[in-house]
């Protein structure tokens, strides 16, 4: 089955482990994602993501949201829905 790309990474704080996502399709607390790129890919469950630094618990297309991430993630990493 194709991966279904929900956005892509445009920013990523290291300090605090959050990345920007901008999404090209809606995403809510719960999904499960992948995140990939050349030096990244990993699985993770959307535990915590904020618009404007307001906890939100689902994004729509367009939106740039902040997401906690468990792992490092780059400019340009693509964010898919995961199985």
């Amino acid at each position: 089955m194709a991966k279904k790309q929900v956005g892509k990474v445009s920013h990523f704080f290291s300090n605090i482990s959050v990345a920007v996502i901008e999404l090209k399709s809606g995403l809510k607390k719960g999904d499960k994602i992948l995140i990939e790129g050349a030096h990244t890919s990993f699985k993770q469950k959307v535990s915590s993501m904020q618009l404007e630094h307001e906890k939100i618990e689902a994004a729509k297309k367009g939106q740039a949201i902040g997401l906690k991430v468990k792992d490092r993630v780059r400019e340009g990493d693509k964010v898919f829905l995961a199985e």
